[in-house]
């Protein structure tokens, strides 16, 4: 007979689970690439780009419920036209088929659901590659962020989510047996169990700029723990969520599953179906990584639903001193380029004492950081293939605006302007605006920019910077935070201030994790609750008769008999 999906993979994630909880790193689809990608089963680049090219002004077609003709909302900013179309299916009959498959994905266990996880990953990795072309010209990043971010290392983040909430489960235990103590009598044993119920249907709406790396933990976290997922993508980067859905339903249906257990909803943007979806009673849960704003609309309107929004915010650098000022500078400018500005730790403000800082090269001023800043940027796209390789290319005209509306708002350090790329005359790529601003200025830095746009930022002290840090990201939120300094008061004082805002720190990395896949694979902010918050705990309690039960007691004058009752169950509903 052939293993099942958790026999194939169950040494695998324990593997995964074990490292956790030591709280070390295990990449095993990142490190099988690095041996040999064929020998891993990965198609090779020239068969993905067939592959790739074959999707092409097609039909990609899901055999989902409630079709209703087809949508096409993708451009590649490479001047490649993809016209592709999706099936535009009926929202309610999306979430109606997700309703139905549930019960039959609850009933597989966790086991099974993560096991079968396991096997899409696997299977997604084979089509690393194509996964990449699809998210290079969805997103315009350059084609080896787009693999590192599309391919292993994304499968390895999710396969930690995957593990993370088999441990999770697997705390619950399935029977319970204690002793209940009885007033005047013998103590009463007591037998129970344990069973996760899933909350309901899930929603992951996806975020344009890193579909697959920013999806794929709610994606898994939601199957693991028994929720049918509904997969809404960002009109402008359908494509690699797509194909993720498509191999999902394929390995649910080989498994004898409801392949409605994941689903894909497409729509023209005009149609606001991540809206329509958000707010639908039948939703129970809903994962958004991106900005700031529509993760407050999720809050405020999703309030059926369990909402996990991992907001991109304002991701801040405190200057206090360095020992290594030449590598400060370059890793500030790398991540201010890295594929246009979107990812993460981009830095959007650095803040710098007004009264300039220490450094190995002496002290530093405000000027000095900018203009330097300014030539670093410059040397690092003087030549054009260096910059294809660093930029990508611009796929939304609110970058363009915006770069616009900032110069207007102080002195410019650096401007922005065209960067020549021959080989790809669509691609309209553009170096990043530095401009500099006062620590007043607060209603301008406090506003999340899209891409490509730094404010230097001049403070009263490190203390000033430390504290707007911890009042600007406390309140508009944000993933990362960074801090240079060479005094450990400093380093604890930010990691304080980090803590109060509740985002993940930084400290003295001249080469600034700017690209997520270099960054170790971490559940979003929410921590375990991101796990937990899926599922509730349904606990049923009874007696275990005794083989010699008590002498009924003699009723008190005046007081009626009452008949003895067989044992008794009671059930209980938990949340975690």
């Amino acid at each position: 007979m052939r293993p099942g999906p958790y026999e194939r993979h169950g040494e695998l994630l324990h593997d995964v689970v074990r490292a956790l909880a030591a709280g070390e790193c295990r990449r095993p689809f990142t490190e099988a690439t690095g041996q040999d990608a064929a020998d891993a089963g990965m198609r090779s680049t020239r068969t993905a780009g067939k592959v790739f090219r074959s999707l092409l002004g097609r039909p990609f077609d899901l055999g989902q419920p409630g079709a209703r003709g087809w949508v096409h909302t993708e451009s590649s900013p490479y001047g490649v036209a993809l016209a592709i179309s999706y099936p535009r299916c009926d929202p309610e009959e999306l979430v109606a088929a997700a309703g139905r498959a549930a019960a039959g994905w609850r009933a597989a266990g966790t086991h099974q659901r993560a096991g079968l996880a396991v096997e899409i990953l696997r299977r997604l990795n084979t089509r690393s590659h194509e996964l990449a072309l699809a998210v290079h010209h969805t997103t315009g990043q350059p084609l080896p962020a787009a693999f590192r971010a599309a391919g292993p290392r994304a499968q390895d983040r999710a396969l930690e989510t995957v593990a993370q909430a088999l441990a999770e489960s697997e705390r619950v235990p399935a029977d319970l047996h204690w002793e209940s103590a009885e007033k005047g009598g013998r103590p009463l044993a007591l037998r129970g169990t344990c069973a996760l119920v899933p909350r309901g249907v899930s929603l992951l709406v996806g975020c344009p700029d890193f579909p697959l790396w920013n999806g794929y933990p709610g994606l898994f976290a939601g199957l693991v723990t028994g929720n049918p997922v509904v997969v809404a993508p960002h009109p402008r980067s359908v494509l690699p969520l797509a194909i993720t859905v498509r191999v999902a339903r394929q390995v649910l249906a080989e498994a004898g599953h409801d392949p409605n257990v994941v689903t894909l909803a497409v729509a023209e943007p005009e149609q606001r179906v991540h809206r329509r979806l958000a707010t639908d009673p039948a939703v129970r849960i809903v994962d958004f990584t991106g900005s700031a704003r529509f993760a407050d609309w999720l809050e405020q309107h999703a309030r059926q639903a369990a909402v996990f929004a991992n907001r991109t915010g304002l991701s801040t650098v405190v200057v206090d001193s360095t020992d290594d000022y030449r590598g400060l500078v370059r890793g500030l400018a790398l991540s201010s380029c890295l594929c246009n500005g979107t990812v993460r730790t981009t830095p959007q403000n650095v803040l710098v004492p007004e009264r300039g800082f220490r450094t190995d090269e002496g002290p530093k001023t405000l000027r000095d950081l900018g203009a330097d800043l300014g030539d670093a940027v410059d040397r690092l796209l003087g030549h054009p293939s260096r910059a294809a390789r660093v930029l990508g290319a611009i796929t939304a005209d609110e970058v363009r605006d915006a770069l616009t509306e900032a110069a207007r708002y102080g002195p410019v350090l650096h401007a922005s302007g065209p960067v020549a790329q021959p080989e790809q005359a669509h691609a309209d790529l553009r170096s990043p605006l530095l401009v500099r601003l006062r620590a007043s200025d607060e209603r301008i830095y406090t506003r999340e920019w899209p891409g490509l746009v730094s404010f230097l930022v001049g403070t009263d002290s490190t203390s000033h910077s430390l504290t707007l840090l911890r009042r600007t990201l406390a309140r508009h939120g944000a993933l990362h935070a960074s801090v240079h300094s060479t005094d450990p008061l400093v380093l604890a004082a930010a990691e304080t201030a980090a803590l109060d805002a509740g985002v993940h720190l930084v400290e003295n990395l001249d080469d600034l994790p700017a690209d997520p896949s270099s960054a170790r694979a971490e559940l979003p902010g929410a921590g375990a609750h991101f796990i937990t918050g899926r599922f509730r705990v349904v606990r049923s309690r009874r007696h275990v008769p005794t083989t010699a039960p008590p002498t009924a007691p003699v009723p008190a004058p005046g007081r009626p008999a009452v008949a003895a009752r067989g044992p008794a169950a009671t059930a209980e509903l938990l949340d975690v």
